[in-house]
């Protein structure tokens, strides 16, 4: 809600609505944005990334049991972890993400963990160097990932004490926009 207040102040802004018009109240506020139709295109805009998100988590869904196969990017050979979110952004939403975990962090915009939302990317320290291994985010503390050699694709829980000790943040892909630097 607090974003959304803020958010509305930014667009009010930047449409040329004075201070004097959005100060009174979220009244006044919401009546301005609704003057200027601003109050659809917002509605429309979470409900899109929504939809993509949620695009992206059941199409990651489809590839679970997948097995894991180093290098691997095709549903048919296989999937490593950054393969598998490469795969699933590229042919879900149509974003051509990097190949490896640590460049996908680098071209990403990092969030706070509190920020998750579905379809945004966690990142993990599981080879002794920072974002060595990739998942997608899936909602309530779950991510689904294509873990190692002799596993298959899967959603695990970030709160197991193997994944909270080895948790290096979380990234949200631009929407939008390619994020192959």
């Amino acid at each position: 809600m607090i974003f959304r207040a803020f958010f509305a102040l930014f667009l009010a802004f930047a449409c040329g609505i004075s201070a004097a018009q959005t100060a009174p109240d979220n009244e006044d506020l919401g009546k301005a944005l609704a003057d200027k139709g601003l109050l659809n295109r917002i509605s429309e805009a979470g409900t899109h990334m929504q939809n993509q998100a949620s695009g992206l988590v059941l199409s990651a869904m489809g590839f679970l049991g997948v097995p894991y196969r180093r290098g691997g990017n095709s549903a048919e050979s296989g999937f490593d972890c950054s393969g598998f979110v490469k795969a699933i952004y590229e042919q879900t939403i149509g974003l051509v993400l990097p190949r490896s975990a640590a460049q996908q962090a680098a071209a990403t915009q990092t969030i706070d963990k509190s920020e998750l939302r579905p379809g945004d990317l966690v990142f993990f320290n599981t080879m002794r160097r920072a974002f060595s291994h990739v998942g997608i985010y899936v909602g309530n503390g779950k991510f689904i990932h294509s873990p190692k050699p002799g596993a298959e694709v899967r959603v695990e829980d970030m709160g197991l004490a193997y994944w909270a000790r080895r948790y290096d943040g979380a990234r949200r892909v631009p929407s939008g926009s390619t994020a192959n630097p």
